[in-house]
């Protein structure tokens, strides 16, 4: 499988290969593997979401303090070393009693100058967007405002769904067919004006064209319809990060969230011509890990130590295949013999 993830704007072949992590967090010394698509599984207080948010902190890194990012405990130096296809780095540091800095430097840690790939690399990892959605935000009415983007809580998805109609219909109408295959009860998103200067959604039954406000969808269409929304954005961000995309859905619903997200990272296997996203997702749930049994490539598993959190590839697993010989990845994984599940005490 390619694991390569275009640069926008410019010609070079790009992606996060890995993220080094030295005494940030949890994650004393770790290295998380990433490819076009990422999933990482692990209990509670792995590590998880703290890689997720190191990835939005290079151009925020004088913003954190060293105290407020160091390893309980420890006074040593904190580093998050991204490596970059093509073997460049960027590196963050922060040093005890300062803030952070960041530089590029190569393969044998030299200090590069700042060039137009550095500042593309910069304007890529700006475009680094954690969603934790939340379906009363999705559900909300929003103020109308020019080049609003989704939330990281699903706000202002009535806001992106209004501006995709208007600029993209021909996508507009595509989200719509996918809504209708995932939740074959509705078949059009529809909106109203409840007040100046403001935008509602409503989904509109197929039997019997009843249009339903937002705030009265249940919990897993809202969310369905924020993923999806994401999926057939024509300018999503460089890189997707979803904690626990499965939550609130029905299982039905499990295989269509990897479509969704696939759409994202392989748009060349959907028949889209835009670049591709680098996305990562979370997940407690053994059938949504289940889905990936035949791409152990794209599965991390986060296993809490006594020396801190590891990260690990399913596929180096070295009896995987005797592992998963007539097996449920998911029984397998939720039985504890892959790790990353809860300890016991």
């Amino acid at each position: 499988m390619l694991c390569q993830l275009w640069a926008q704007d410019y010609n070079l072949v790009v992606m996060i290969e890995s993220v080094q992590f030295k005494n940030f967090k949890v994650l004393r010394d770790a290295e998380l593997p990433l490819g076009r698509f990422t999933l990482i599984v692990g209990p509670n207080g792995s590590g998880k979401s703290t890689a997720l948010q190191a990835l939005t902190m290079a151009n925020w890194v004088s913003n954190y303090s060293h105290g407020r990012i160091v390893t309980a405990g420890s006074n040593e130096l904190v580093e998050i070393i991204i490596n970059w296809s093509g073997k460049s780095k960027t590196l963050l540091q922060w040093s005890p009693g300062s803030t952070g800095r960041m530089v590029f430097v190569d393969s044998q840690g030299v200090p590069l100058p700042i060039n137009d790939r550095q500042r593309k690399l910069l304007q890529w990892l700006n475009g680094v967007r954690i969603y934790s959605l939340d379906p009363k935000q999705i559900a909300k009415e929003m103020p109308l405002t020019p080049q609003a983007e989704l939330q990281p809580d699903g706000a202002n998805l009535v806001i992106v769904l209004d501006r995709l109609r208007d600029q993209s219909l021909e996508r507009f109408d595509s989200l719509n067919e996918a809504l209708g295959q995932w939740i074959p009860e509705f078949d059009r998103i529809l909106f109203e004006t409840p007040y100046g200067g403001s935008r509602a959604f409503l989904l509109r039954t197929r039997k019997g064209h009843h249009k339903i406000p937002a705030a009265e969808l249940s919990h897993g269409t809202l969310l369905a319809l924020a993923m999806l929304t994401l999926a057939y954005l024509p300018d999503p961000p460089s890189m997707v990060c979803l904690e626990d995309p499965d939550r609130g859905l029905h299982p039905r619903l499990l295989r269509d969230v990897q479509d969704a997200l696939y759409r994202l990272a392989y748009p060349e296997n959907f028949g889209e011509s835009r670049k591709p996203v680098q996305v990562i997702a979370t997940t407690h749930s053994p059938y949504f890990l289940d889905l990936y049994r035949d791409h152990p490539e794209e599965v991390v598993i986060a296993e809490k130590t006594d020396l801190g959190t590891q990260f690990k590839r399913l596929s180096d697993h070295p009896h995987l295949d005797e592992i998963l010989r007539d097996s449920h990845l998911g029984e397998i994984w939720y039985t504890g013999i892959l790790g990353g599940v809860p300890a016991h005490t």
